[in-house]
């Protein structure tokens, strides 16, 4: 081998242990920041959270114990003693999904605040088209469509 050649393995081993290092650091904050949350720990969920693989998760050892020890932890058991649809079982659960639908709920409140932007945005440029081309802008009709005949 040649030393230039020998330099560039070297980095780039050196590069992707970084790399690899960078990522378990991400994946150890995101599960800290779901736990901190009260959400559940899943691959998914620290995959989608810190940006990383499946693979990767799985992949690494230390991080796969750890997530799965959460995850089983996390599971509620129902006991003998316990009956399972006991009131506070039911005020969790309906917590949780009350919780779940909030979350989704502002998950879609952004995603309309954006597609109306990239419209108005949209509307801009037609209207700025419009006039560069010289073409007169019709008045703003306010009368609904459904309204005329």
């Amino acid at each position: 081998m040649t030393d230039p050649r020998d330099r560039r393995i070297t980095a780039l081993a050196a590069a992707a242990k970084a790399k690899s290092e960078s990522k378990t650091r991400e994946a150890e904050q995101a599960i800290r920041r779901l736990v901190k949350r009260g959400e559940p720990i899943s691959f998914q969920a620290v995959q989608r959270e810190a940006g990383v693989s499946h693979a990767f998760l799985y992949n690494h050892p230390e991080l796969r114990q750890r997530i799965e020890h959460l995850r089983n932890r996390r599971r509620p058991t129902v006991t003998a003693d316990t009956p399972a649809d006991s009131d506070s079982t039911l005020v969790i659960t309906l917590t949780q999904q009350i919780a779940e639908l909030k979350k989704q709920h502002h998950q879609q409140i952004q995603a309309l605040r954006n597609a109306l932007e990239r419209a108005h945005g949209e509307n801009l440029e037609l209207r700025r088209e419009l006039a560069r081309r010289g073409i007169n802008q019709p008045a703003i009709n306010v009368v609904s469509i459904a309204t005329t005949t």
